[in-house]
């Protein structure tokens, strides 16, 4: 098994609950709240556990809430390096109204990183003895600077590692400049990619295929949603479409999806059954609720339902 390692600068503490119904001025009385650690690489880390998989979860923490956050890590096994912060992790609050089935998510601003705290985190990354893939995923905390991510593709590049990026803005579009392994884009974050206002479905392969022959990535995995995700890398493109589910949550489907993808990636799997992994794990995260991300034995179930096509032979 190949060593997989994420880094998540800005981790946060999911509280998720549920109320019958939203209202105004009234006191709402909730469940009982469910506290689970998250963050793009954190849920990535998770997800590959709870996938069958190992990978190590580098992250900056502090506080009383940042020491909670390592103790749930722990107990769901995950092997961390903890880069210690001045400032307290931050916690998000996530809400079900039963009564609509809809999903509210209220981000508590990064606790920020000081540029010490900042090398810290990087010299955790250097300090690998061995990885074939290097994870950063998620959103920058105050502090950080915009080309991290081009920096952390730099530093994969000399240990030899393949590097993934999943954020968004002008950290994504500085790390395809310095040239990623995978981009996990959706369909307006390609579109700001390329600075297109949209992009339609059967331009996706086409827009890809550009990034690619510009040197950004060596593949590009576009999140279609509930649609699926078409995968293109220099000779073929796929589209996997799943069946419909209910949902319960979307919190973590995407790094369910980066982790579906990586995992199978590592496992030396044919590009098919990479995009066929990620859609069944993305889609699995979405039948629980809260941030509870994918489970082995909803994608075993959801792999022989997903509908597979090869677009074309480039």
């Amino acid at each position: 098994m190949s060593q997989i390692v994420t880094l998540t600068l800005s981790p946060v503490i999911d509280k998720s609950t549920a109320v019958p119904a939203l209202a105004p001025e009234k006191k709402l009385r909730c469940s009982e709240p469910k506290f689970e650690p998250g963050g793009g690489g954190i849920n990535i880390a998770r997800a590959i556990r709870q996938l069958g998989g190992d990978a190590l979860a580098i992250y900056p923490a502090g506080g009383h809430s940042g020491k909670y956050l390592e103790s749930l890590l722990d107990a769901a096994g995950i092997t961390s390096v903890v880069v210690p912060t001045a400032a307290p992790t931050r916690e998000n609050l996530i809400v079900v109204e039963e009564a609509t089935n809809n999903q509210y998510r209220f981000g508590m601003p990064g606790a920020p990183l000081s540029p010490a705290e900042l090398e810290a985190c990087i010299a955790a990354v250097e300090s690998v003895p061995e990885m074939e893939y290097l994870v950063a995923s998620g959103s920058l905390p105050p502090g950080v600077p915009d080309d991290i991510f081009a920096r952390l593709a730099a530093i994969a590049k000399k240990k030899g590692a393949r590097f993934i990026a999943d954020t968004s803005g002008e950290p994504l579009r500085a790390a395809a400049r310095e040239g990623v392994f995978l981009l996990k884009p959706n369909l307006a974050e390609l579109s700001s990619l390329v600075g297109r206002e949209e992009i339609h479905l059967e331009r996706v392969d086409d827009v890809a295929r550009e990034l690619i022959a510009q040197g950004g990535c060596e593949l590009v995995a576009v999140s279609l949603g509930p649609s699926g995700a078409v995968l293109v890398n220099p000779e073929y493109v796929y589209m996997v479409t799943p069946p419909p589910v209910r949902k319960r949550s979307t919190v973590g489907a995407g790094d369910s999806m980066v982790a579906g993808l990586v995992l199978a990636l590592a496992e030396g799997k044919s590009l098919s059954e990479v995009l066929c992994f990620g859609v069944a794990a993305g889609t699995a995260a979405t039948m629980n609720p809260g941030t509870e991300l994918c489970h082995r034995a909803d994608v075993d179930r959801l792999l022989p339902k997903l509908h597979v096509q090869r677009l074309r032979e480039l």
